[in-house]
């Protein structure tokens, strides 16, 4: 039985522009990391693009863990979900602290003011971490939008 299936609508509208948000901050990430690693300011541009990230999953992790949150009000009205709600909970912690060691590793990195001591295997490496961690995070959204699926019956959409 799916208690307040469709009481919560207002509260997936919400959902729905946080999930564009976070895919937003995704793309902007990935395209930051394309920049060819030895071009001007390629720090430049993936620093920024991981704060926005950061700024976004912590945000995300407030809407569904929060007091009041869709996990709490997902457990409440079918308790079947429960492992499914759990589960997305723990890769949260994962992957917040992925995108804080990313964050850190940018952040503290010093490459001189005009930018041209960027390490091109140090750079490479943050590129493959932070290449793995957009790809957990597809993976982690396409969970989300199963569970919320499962609960409301409701496509929240792969937003464009």
């Amino acid at each position: 039985m799916r208690t307040g299936t469709r009481a919560g609508i207002t509260d997936l509208d919400e959902l729905r522009r946080r999930r564009a948000e976070l895919r937003e901050s995704m793309g902007g990430l990935e395209r930051a990391l394309a920049v060819p690693v030895g071009g001007p300011d390629w720090l430049g541009r993936v620093r920024p693009a991981l704060e926005e990230l950061t700024e976004d999953f912590d945000e995300h992790i407030e809407v569904t863990e929060g007091p009041g949150g869709l996990h709490q009000a997902i457990m409440d009205g079918d308790l079947r979900l429960a492992n499914a709600v759990i589960r997305l909970a723990e890769e949260h912690a994962l992957i917040r602290s992925e995108i804080a060691a990313l964050a850190t590793a940018a952040q503290t990195w010093d490459v001189g003011e005009d930018q041209t001591g960027v390490d091109a295997d140090r750079a490479r490496l943050l590129r493959e971490r932070a290449n793995a961690l957009l790809g957990q995070l597809v993976r982690h959204r396409q969970r989300g939008a199963d569970l919320i699926y499962d609960a409301y019956e409701t496509d929240i959409g792969g937003e464009t």
